[in-house]
């Protein structure tokens, strides 16, 4: 841990120290979450440290203010996605500076935010709070947002729950008040081998996984032409799709096992695990010819993702706080997920609202503006000064 490094006092150098992590989701995040704690002790302000589910893999609550439920959350992830195959023109994980950009893996997604959120902290211990400021910091975004759901159920168990959350991911600090849900399935089918000149001696389980993926589409077709619309999506109704198909190894055997994996990126209204559950009557034909004189064939499933989504009223009073705070008339929906469907859920309620831009994160040579943190710096004393007016 870097905890003997002096406490960095701006949040360029503060961000300097988030992205010399290497926070991939596939590794620990350890490391920097007790980074954050070191840095929170500097300032004596108050933190839990949850797991997050996997060995590894940590959330942090920390509270300014009074210690108790209510008020105001900032939110914000500290995995990044990898850098494997992507080419860059410096180091990923140290953090370079050119021309008003600062380049770094997580500088958009999100550590520039988390950033922004730690360099408030010492204004924060300043204010008059009859309310409290929460600082949520999730493991596993990019991957399952698990580490949400897991802190989700560990605040609720320790009744310290805010009112309202600012969830920061990259926005251009517009508020979006609503994005599509995610849910992913793993399809795993068992046929039974033997060779290929006798096929009804066997059960073919590419045969079958072909036939499953005529289904998938059948199904994304209905949704294009009378699924639910909801009018601000692009696309405006959910989507469905196969991404990932695997199976047999040499093409006169017949093959036993086959895989592939479909997603759902449904609009409010349309429930993941409801789709989930009508795909599989669709497939259950499939599963029993899979079975027969096959005691060990069939269809097993593993969801991958359950991710819901997010939809706020536009009436909100979260609505209109932050689009008096950030300076922005309009609000926006988009088709990306977030942790904010989550806290929802969870009764906590919840916008979108970061520094930079969502086509910045993921790619090579990802970047924010130091200007989009100074703004989000502002903005963030905003919202909390806000949050803590009596309404």
């Amino acid at each position: 841990m870097k905890s003997d490094y002096p406490i960095p006092t701006d949040v360029k150098s503060i961000l300097k120290v988030l992205v010399s992590y290497d926070t991939t989701s596939r590794n620990s995040n350890l490391p920097i979450i007790e980074w954050i704690e070191h840095y929170l002790s500097h300032y004596s302000v108050a933190y839990t440290r949850y797991n997050g589910g996997d060995e590894g893999k940590w959330n942090l609550h920390a509270i300014i203010g009074p210690q108790r439920s209510g008020g105001i959350a900032f939110s914000g992830h500290v995995d990044c996605v990898p850098v494997d195959d992507q080419k860059w023109s410096s180091d990923p994980f140290v953090l370079r500076e050119e021309n008003g950009l600062l380049y770094g893996r997580g500088t958009a997604d999100m550590k520039g935010f988390v950033a922004c959120v730690l360099s408030s902290v010492p204004d924060f211990i300043k204010m008059d709070l009859p309310y409290p400021i929460h600082l949520f910091f999730t493991c596993d975004e990019e991957i399952t947002c698990d580490g949400a759901r897991y802190l989700m159920k560990d605040i609720q168990a320790a009744h310290l729950l805010p009112e309202i959350c600012i969830v920061g991911e990259p926005t251009m600090l517009s508020p979006v008040i609503a994005h599509k849900g995610r849910y992913a399935v793993r399809i795993n089918l068992t046929g039974k081998s033997g060779h290929s000149s006798v096929p009804e001696l066997g059960r073919n389980a590419l045969h079958a996984m072909g036939r499953a993926i005529a289904i998938c589409a059948d199904q994304a077709d209905f949704f294009l032409e009378n699924g639910r619309q909801v009018i601000g999506f692009t696309p405006p109704y959910t989507t469905m799709q196969v991404g990932i198909a695997k199976g047999g190894s040499i093409l006169n055997i017949i093959p036993e096992h086959a895989s592939f994996e479909v997603e759902w990126r449904n609009v409010p209204g349309d429930e993941g695990e409801e789709e989930f559950q009508k795909l599989k009557q669709l497939l259950d034909p499939l599963d029993q010819e899979l079975r027969i004189g096959n005691p060990t064939g069939g269809i097993e499933y593993e969801v991958l993702v359950n991710l819901p989504p997010l939809s706020l009223s536009e009436t909100s009073f979260l609505v209109d706080m932050t689009c008096q705070t950030t300076g922005k008339n309009t609000v926006g929906f988009v088709s990306y997920g977030t942790e904010a469907g989550i806290y929802q859920r969870a009764g906590l309620e919840s916008i979108v609202c970061g520094p930079s831009d969502i086509a910045q994160a993921h790619r090579p040579d990802e970047f924010i503006a130091i200007s989009q943190l100074q703004e989000c710096e502002r903005v963030l004393k905003e919202f909390a000064l806000k949050a803590n007016v009596t309404r």
